[in-house]
């Protein structure tokens, strides 16, 4: 087992066209999955999602779960992407609140991804799991960087289980609005659920908060 990335076979040596047709068969594997669950789902139906043959769809990757591997792969990279957009240094409790509606804005817009994720990362095999667990390590790593930086200024008095515990907590509950949207969409608005959870989150964080 490794947690360095894996290495997708393609039999096509053009690099950006590997990129494109790959981009394809993610966006065609997402909407399947979803429906019909990975071990549901046929490489046939994959290729015709993404608008190409079964013999093209093979020039790209060698099995089925090539495909999930590149999913879960592609989707931890695009939320990364847009968290590093996140300013991390200043240390403040406003700047904190302003990661926490940004990272679940992120969740709302990539939802489907999201829900394929936590439904089907459990069927990737255990060479490639270890690596796309990492990826999610790194993520919440941002959080625990946003409240530790409130710790670094004097702002909260956490010590680092506490910091990292309260990274997750916060991880998990961005992504719950993509997982539980069958029940919490019927109840808030994107907004509504974002500042209620914020609120909550911060009622608790005022018993950390540094006394003068």
């Amino acid at each position: 087992m490794t947690d360095r990335k894996r290495q997708v076979y393609a039999s096509v040596k053009d690099v950006q066209l590997i990129e494109k047709r790959r981009s394809e068969m993610i966006r065609g594997a997402v909407q399947l999955f979803k429906q019909k669950g990975f071990h549901r789902t046929t490489t046939r139906e994959i290729a015709k999602a993404s608008g190409f043959s079964i013999g093209t769809l093979y020039e790209y990757i060698r099995t089925k779960e090539d495909v999930l591997y590149l999913v879960c792969d592609s989707i931890y990279d695009q939320v990364k992407a847009r968290l590093q957009q996140i300013d991390l240094e200043q240390g403040t409790l406003e700047n904190l609140k302003l990661g926490i509606s940004y990272y679940f804005h992120v969740m709302d817009e990539m939802q489907d991804e999201v829900l394929v994720m936590y439904q089907e990362a459990k069927s990737l095999s255990k060479e490639a799991l270890p690596y796309v667990l990492k990826k999610e390590t790194e993520m919440a790593e941002v959080f625990e960087t946003l409240i530790q930086r409130c710790v670094d200024r004097g702002v909260l008095n956490m010590n680092k289980e506490q910091v990292h515990l309260m990274a997750q907590n916060l991880f998990v509950q961005g992504q719950m609005w993509g997982f539980r949207r069958w029940i919490l969409q019927k109840s808030f608005t994107l907004d509504e659920y974002i500042a209620l959870q914020t609120d909550l989150f911060f009622s608790g964080v005022n018993g950390y908060r540094r006394r003068e």
